[in-house]
């Protein structure tokens, strides 16, 4: 008789995030087994230009919606990332407002689970997340496309956005690529 993940009500997820320079390219990586230690699913995602903090929140959320899409409802994360584990515990208080803004979407879907713990491991007993973030980051460098020259005679573009506790949030869609670097020259409304 084989079990569907479905029917898995308990998981343990590794995770990782990480950045490549402080913000630079960066990725998670995920790795979802039974308690027995059987592999359930590994997940990674290339997630642009942001910050290691970001990207482990990133994880957090991932590894979240996964087990909730899944329907495991009882959920082990394990990270190296003693800031995460330390804010989502309740012993580091999130004064960063980007990472506010993830930590609130992290505490919405831990509700919604029948049991929730995340522990801090250090860096070697997470390899395999490690890997998968990792992966995700050269597999993304491999397939960057350079970005066309600037020419003189193009126009520029053009977006609306709100400054909010320290987010920038643009109010129209820009045709540039996840990843892509660009410079921005802003100026007030008048």
């Amino acid at each position: 008789m084989s079990t569907k993940s479905t029917d898995i009500k308990e998981v343990i997820a590794h995770i990782d995030g990480g950045s490549r320079g402080n913000p630079g390219p960066a990725a998670y990586g995920i790795v979802v087994e039974r308690v027995d230690g059987t592999r359930v699913a590994s997940l990674s995602k290339y997630l642009g230009l942001t910050t290691n903090n970001v990207a482990e929140y990133e994880g957090l959320l991932a590894a979240l919606s996964y087990a909730l899409e899944h329907n495991h409802l009882r959920l082990k994360i394990i990270s190296d990332s003693e800031l995460l584990t330390r804010q989502i515990n309740g012993q580091y208080k999130v004064k960063n407002p980007n990472l506010r803004i993830l930590y609130d979407r992290a505490r919405a879907l831990i509700a919604q689970l029948d049991a929730f713990r995340i522990e801090h491991v250090r860096r070697e007993h997470n390899r395999e997340a490690d890997l998968l973030a990792n992966q995700a980051m050269d597999a993304a460098k491999g397939k960057k496309k350079s970005a066309p020259a600037h020419s003189p005679d193009s126009k520029p573009l053009r977006a609306t956005a709100t400054y909010h506790q320290g987010v920038l949030e643009l109010r129209d869609s820009l045709p540039i690529t996840e990843g892509e670097e660009v410079n921005l020259e802003i100026r007030r409304k008048e």
